[in-house]
């Protein structure tokens, strides 16, 4: 576990390193179940926080924070898990007009991306794509409950997904610290390089939504033009 600093009171939530130096594996927990639970948690770091835990498990990696890789793992996995399945729970008990409270355009094109995962690719893999994906991660698990997603399929496929999350990337994380000698001095850029590639995926998505919509509007605009013709 971690023996966090006396000389540092304040704790950085955006700030991976901060959380785990902090509150160690139980920090993990609580982020990943308010980041896949909560909807205010959907600004939270949940690629970075895993990688950076996985390498900060590896012995020598760092002279200020370890963590126990046992423990890091069942607090990710445990943190993921029930986060989903209460986002689930409160999706199903509180419908489409839990997510119509929050106004954030974030999070409102995280829906969008979410309910178009769930067309495209069907309940079990948009549920295991989600947890790759920053924002849709959060917002799924409540659309899915709203949508009315059986709940057995829900259980199976975001456990196999929480699962497959979790434990990548930490095992990345202390797959890289094993392998390259002081590795905390590279923690920044490394973190920074994980965040990077976790939104790719976003910005895909971000991107085919804009072209299917100007493929729409483009027929209409020609519909109209025909018209006034």
């Amino acid at each position: 576990m971690v023996s966090p600093p006396t000389s540092d009171l304040a704790v950085n939530v955006l700030d991976a390193g901060s959380l785990l130096a902090s509150f160690g594996a139980l920090g993990i927990a609580v982020v990943l179940f308010a980041e896949t639970g909560l909807l205010v948690g959907f600004f939270l770091p949940g690629d970075s926080l895993l990688f950076t835990a996985g390498l900060l498990s590896v012995s020598g990696a760092s002279d200020t924070v370890h963590l126990s890789l046992w423990q890091v793992l069942v607090a990710s996995v445990a943190g993921a898990l029930l986060g989903a399945q209460v986002g689930f729970v409160l999706g199903r008990r509180g419908g489409r007009a839990l997510l119509g409270r929050y106004k954030n355009p974030r999070l409102h094109e995280g829906v969008e991306r979410a309910e178009d995962l769930l067309s495209r690719y069907g309940h079990a893999k948009a549920i295991v794509l989600a947890r790759f994906v920053p924002v849709v991660r959060t917002v799924l698990n409540p659309l899915a409950g709203v949508l009315g997603v059986p709940s057995r399929t829900f259980a199976v496929w975001q456990v196999l997904g929480g699962v497959v999350w979790t434990v990548g990337l930490v095992l990345a994380g202390y797959g890289l610290g094993s392998s390259v000698p002081n590795v905390d001095r590279y923690l920044l850029p490394m973190v920074a390089v994980v965040v990077v590639v976790s939104l790719i995926p976003l910005v895909r998505e971000l991107r085919r939504a804009r072209r299917a919509r100007g493929a729409v509007r483009a027929p209409r605009v020609q519909e109209g033009a025909g018209e006034r013709r």
